[in-house]
């Protein structure tokens, strides 16, 4: 895989405040990650170094093949940046807004990119509307077409649903994903789980730090034993005590009328633990492994991190 953003041992410092410590990471070309961490964590100080807005303190950063803290020559074709708080001209209609921001672009078809984008967003009918009189749903999607207009191969997305009621949250979600169909590196800023499991091909965890950096799957299997849940007509205490004797059999209990079964080598062992638990007259209605929520990782990594930052002080 071609990395298109790298960082190394990557930290920005405000006077005696670390806002962002060590950052080292890469994302692959069409892929999008999610940052995902808690309000004033360092994930929008992050966006504006990889953007070129802001310089680092120490270490590197290379974005589109650039390596930001020697030039930024080049920087702002590649990239397209949405910010938490996209400013507009409110007085001016939207197509003035968008030919404005277009020209800073040369060498783009203006008229074609705007109506483009209009169209992409849905926003066709409200071009000459005063920016004033959208809503912030619509700002939003009117943001990305503003990020989209000069085409740009990777996208820097800073909490892009954050105050949006749930409809316009999904309409942006639903554009963001075909962003990602066309091939477009994404690294989205966000504090929302959901929209980082539903959007993301890899998560970073982020406080200040890298906490973790991986799959959502991958995530809860390195925190969490698999488990298969095995619902019976009857569970007794004899198939209780027949399943805790196998020596693959980390942990067996009792939830809320299921059993509940912790394995060594869980694919191996699993059909070796329906036939003892059927061997000790157990009839089997069904079984599946037990799915840990994002939620319970991130609270867990997070709780682990500030354990981890107090016990370095």
């Amino acid at each position: 895989m071609q990395a298109v953003i790298e960082t190394s041992k990557l930290t920005k410092k405000f006077g005696d405040l670390i806002a962002v410590d060590k950052l080292t990471l890469s994302v692959n070309k069409g892929e999008v990650l999610s940052f995902l961490g808690p309000n004033g964590a360092g994930k929008t100080t992050t966006i504006r170094m990889l953007a070129g807005v802001i310089a680092p303190t120490s270490g590197e950063a290379r974005v589109a093949g650039i390596l930001l803290n020697k030039e930024l020559e080049g920087l702002h074709e590649c990239i397209g940046l949405l910010t938490e708080n996209p400013g507009f001209y409110e007085r001016l209609t939207a197509a003035e807004n968008l030919n404005f921001f277009a020209r800073f672009y040369p060498g783009i078809d203006v008229n074609a990119q705007v109506s483009k984008y209009f169209a992409l967003m849905g926003l066709t009918d409200r071009a000459n509307d005063k920016v004033g009189r959208y809503s912030k749903g619509m700002k939003q999607r009117l943001a990305l077409a503003r990020a989209m207009l000069h085409e740009p191969r990777i996208l820097f997305l800073d909490e892009p649903t954050a105050g949006l009621d749930p409809e316009a949250a999904r309409e942006v979600r639903e554009l963001i994903r075909q962003l990602k169909s066309q091939g477009r590196t994404i690294f989205l800023c966000t504090h929302n789980l959901e929209e980082a499991e539903e959007l993301s091909d890899r998560i970073a965890l982020f406080n200040t730090m890298l906490i973790a950096l991986d799959k959502s799957k991958n995530l809860r299997r390195r925190l969490f034993d698999r488990e298969v849940v095995v619902e019976l007509e009857t569970l007794n205490e004899r198939i209780l005590k027949s399943v805790r004797m196998r020596a693959y059999v980390k942990d067996a209990v009792e939830k809320s009328g299921k059993l509940a079964v912790k394995l060594l080598d869980f694919d191996k062992n699993r059909p070796l633990l329906i036939e003892a638990i059927v061997k000790a007259g157990g009839k089997v209605k069904s079984f599946y492994e037990a799915e840990h929520s994002l939620e319970e990782v991130y609270l867990s990594l997070m709780e682990e991190s500030k354990d981890t930052k107090d016990g370095s002080r």
